[in-house]
């Protein structure tokens, strides 16, 4: 891999050049019922089924997109029973092994073969995990690539069970965020996210890949206010997931309070990019801190300058049931089901503004940032905004989707409705299992696809609670002209 690579993100549209991803990993099948909600899942999945007719095809289009040379004429290979974990696998010299699309484990694997940083982290993760001294020593004796798969899967040799798994690994979106030329490291609030965070620290700071940018990379640290709270005031503390983070143009970034992220993180966030004179305003987003929700972008995700999806509870639109009106509706949400919405310019502190809807927040960032006409701007909800269709699709991520170019974004199949809303705006719907053969043929090509949205299978990934605006870190993205 060379030693040096350009690092920068200032939009969530701007065409994909760069990303960080995690394949499912052996620890994915290890999650059991009784600690599924520990480790942040809400059911066990199916490994299997996960990565050879799902995962397999998220792959795929993002080396069709951002990497074709690594998968021109590979398909029937990739593709036949014998070999198909074979091309998706870091520890197979078959591994397809692109810097574009980079996998996390590959480059886990090869910051252990430094001496100094594979004896540092393991001291560190047997630290966290409270292993005997035995098993730190033993851990020693592994080779870079079967300790970089021990770390992930929490499992030595794929067998012994040595610590837990972190199956969150996958949602790479939420170890970092790339703001500009710099990233943004998370500050989980969950400790089942404690090893993710200390990895991704080693990779940022260690991996050539990253050499040019160690004095761009931003950790976030308790004060000593902080570290003196009593443990009933835990929520007060600094806690950051990259779910809530958003880089939406040249000077805009949104933050979200949410579940994951806590005021104080929101707070300091702003005063670092203002500080650092990265973003010139930054708008925070509080929302009910629901399991439902999460992060902010599993309520909205942007596709386009002009066109956002989102979900109908915080719009002036809210959903309806089939027997009452829009005055009924918006009477009977709750409080606590509210959104709260302000803007903070770094050149006037003291302006602060605030909005009373999130579509009135992603209509005024499509005005402003984008200098889209309102009659324009196009706002598509989840399950079309009918009820019950759109709570039951943003929770499997209607709302999560990941902007590969402007205008074509990837989503999950099941979310029917959300799809019909999407055709209704004029664009098209295909499925990803019907576009690669057009992407072989020559039939359709990538880099021209325009206003589209690709499904993707979905039956256990969805399970996860986690979209491909989850299962993504981008660190390059082409700039936008705003």
């Amino acid at each position: 891999m060379p030693q040096t690579q350009n690092l920068f993100v200032n939009s969530e549209i701007g065409s994909l050049k760069r990303l960080l991803v995690h394949s499912p990993d052996s620890g994915l099948g290890k999650v059991v019922p009784s600690k599924a909600q520990d480790w942040l899942f809400e059911d066990i999945v199916h490994l299997n089924t996960i990565r050879k007719e799902e995962y397999d095809y998220y792959t795929k289009i993002l080396l069709f997109f951002l990497d074709p040379e690594k998968i021109k004429g590979q398909l029937p290979t990739i593709d036949a029973e014998e070999n198909n974990r074979v091309f998706y696998k870091p520890d197979n010299p078959g591994f397809y092994k692109s810097d574009k699309v980079i996998e996390l484990e590959w480059l886990l694997a090869e910051i252990l073969m430094n001496e100094s940083i594979k004896h540092s982290l393991i001291a560190s993760v047997c630290a966290i995990e409270g292993c005997t001294f035995k098993t730190q020593n033993s851990l020693m004796q592994y080779d870079a690539v079967s300790l970089a798969k021990t770390f992930i899967s929490g499992a030595a040799n794929n067998k012994e069970m040595l610590f837990a798994p972190i199956p969150n690994f996958i949602f790479t979106r939420d170890i970092g965020i790339t703001i500009k030329d710099h990233v943004l490291l998370n500050k989980p609030a969950k400790k089942a996210r404690t090893r993710e965070a200390l990895l991704a620290k080693y990779i940022f700071f260690n991996h050539p890949f990253f050499s040019a940018y160690t004095n761009n990379i931003i950790e976030l640290t308790d004060t000593y206010q902080n570290l003196l709270l009593p443990k009933e005031e835990d929520e007060r503390k600094i806690t950051l997931e990259g779910g809530d983070i958003m880089v939406i143009s040249n000077n805009h970034l949104l933050v979200g309070v949410s579940e994951r992220t806590s005021s104080e993180a929101a707070a300091k966030i702003a005063h670092i990019v203002f500080m650092k004179n990265l973003m010139e305003k930054v708008t925070i987003i509080k929302i009910p801190k629901k399991r439902d929700y999460m992060h902010i972008d599993t309520v909205f995700t942007q596709v386009k300058r002009n066109v956002w999806v989102m979900l109908g509870n915080f719009s002036k639109k809210a959903v309806l049931h089939e027997d009452e009106d829009v005055i009924e509706r918006t009477l009977e949400i709750k409080k606590e089901e509210k959104i709260k919405i302000k803007q903070f310019h770094k050149n006037d502190p003291e302006n602060t503004v605030h909005f009373d809807s999130l579509e009135e927040l992603l209509i005024d960032i499509s005005k402003n940032d984008f200098h889209c006409n309102e009659a324009d701007i196009k706002i598509i909800f989840s399950g079309n905004n009918e009820f019950p269709y759109s709570a039951r699709e943003q929770w499997t991520d209607s709302c999560n989707l990941l902007a590969i170019k402007e205008g074509v974004v990837l989503g999950y199949d099941r979310n029917d409705k959300t799809a019909e809303a999407f055709k209704s705006n004029g664009f098209a719907v295909i499925h990803a299992k019907d576009l690669i053969p057009q992407f072989v043929s020559g039939k359709i090509n990538p880099q021209r696809m325009e206003d589209t949205l690709i499904l993707m299978p979905s039956a256990e990934l969805s399970r996860a609670r986690g979209g491909f605006h989850c299962m993504s870190m981008p660190i390059l993205r082409e700039q936008i002209n705003f």
